[in-house]
């Protein structure tokens, strides 16, 4: 679903973008790689608790939204979000 998500544009993509998307309320949905730092990991905690956002947590974020790089996303469309987070849902 993030690749879908990819395509259609709808995402944020790296840490400070997805911490600046959650801040500005145009996210509901982060998801962190798995191999995120604690520096990583305390900064998306603390922005989505504060801003009524879920952070979601899975192994390769970067290569399945085509970034390898990556460390975060952002989903900025709402339902997209719901999707996401309901296939995050059924797998756990």
């Amino acid at each position: 679903m993030l690749g879908l998500c990819a395509r259609a544009g709808k995402l944020a993509y790296g840490v400070d973008a997805a911490e600046d998307a959650v801040r500005k309320g145009r996210a509901s949905v982060v998801v962190m790689d798995a191999d995120a730092g604690p520096n990583t990991r305390k900064t998306l905690k603390n922005a989505c608790e504060s801003h009524g956002a879920r952070l979601l947590e899975a192994a390769n974020v970067g290569r399945a939204t085509g970034k390898d790089s990556r460390m975060a996303v952002a989903v900025l469309d709402a339902g997209m979000a719901a999707r996401v987070a309901e296939l995050f849902d059924q797998e756990n």
